[in-house]
Order: C-alpha cells, then sequence, then structure tokens
C-alpha cells in the first residue's frame, strides 16, 4: 500500500464532498479526471470532460432539492489498493436532510487517478438502490 497516493486519494473524496454539497459546480467538475466512467442504476455512463459533467450536475440540483437533500456525508472510507497512480476506495455515503437526519445510504466503490499531475475520481459504482 502506498500511503502517500492513498492520502492523496482521500483527500480528493473529501474536495468531491465539500463541492458536491456546496453545489459548487465548477469546483465540483475538477475533483473528477476525464473521461470520467460511473455505473449506477444499471447504466454506465462516459462523462468526456468538465463541461458536460458540469451540465449534468446543474440538471440534477433540482432533483436533489425535490427529494429534500441537504447534504451528503461520508460514513465510512476504506482504501482498498493504492499505487503510484492509482487509489481504489470504497464508501458509504448518507444523504442527509436540513436537520442531519439521514435518508439515504448507500454503499459506492471509487477510483481515484493521478493524470497529468492531477488527482481526481475516475470512476464510481454505486448501489444507489439501497436504503438506509
Amino acid at each position: 500500500m502506498n500511503e502517500e497516493t492513498a492520502k492523496a486519494g482521500i483527500a480528493v473524496v473529501h474536495v468531491f464532498i465539500e463541492t458536491f454539497n456546496a453545489q459548487d459546480h465548477e469546483g465540483h467538475a475538477k475533483t473528477l479526471n476525464y473521461p470520467h466512467v460511473r455505473f449506477a442504476n444499471g447504466r454506465i455512463s462516459t462523462i468526456e470532460n468538465a463541461e458536460v459533467f458540469i451540465a449534468g450536475s446543474r440538471r440534477g440540483e433540482a432533483r436533489l432539492q425535490q427529494e429534500g437533500w441537504h447534504h451528503t456525508t461520508v460514513a465510512n472510507l476504506d482504501v482498498i489498493h493504492s499505487g503510484d497512480d492509482k487509489v481504489h476506495l470504497a464508501l458509504r455515503n448518507d444523504r442527509c436532510h436540513e436537520d442531519g437526519s439521514v435518508y439515504h445510504s448507500f454503499d459506492t466503490f471509487w477510483i481515484a487517478t493521478l493524470v497529468d499531475d492531477h488527482w481526481g475520481i475516475q470512476f464510481r459504482s454505486s448501489f444507489l438502490h439501497a436504503s438506509k
């Protein structure tokens, strides 16, 4: 296990969550490496660049508001593997209402990569259908 890259992978996860919670779409896009691949709800999607990600992130904001989302927390984070330029991370994320109550929890597996001196999340596979 490469401790230095493990820390880099963990750090980018936290910035991802911070920018997501702030709904800072441009900042959030910077936490990724592209192409970004997501596997959720039985579908694989590939996001080619930050502009495409930002547009999708903006569209998703209304859906989050409709479900009563206020913020997301990382309930658990484990580094599974880490090498010189890649970190595998297992997370459990909680979606919370404004009062902090958790209304949806799900497990997810992310891969953080080092591309052109930039650490970013490049792959996410989530069990979004899982409940609390």
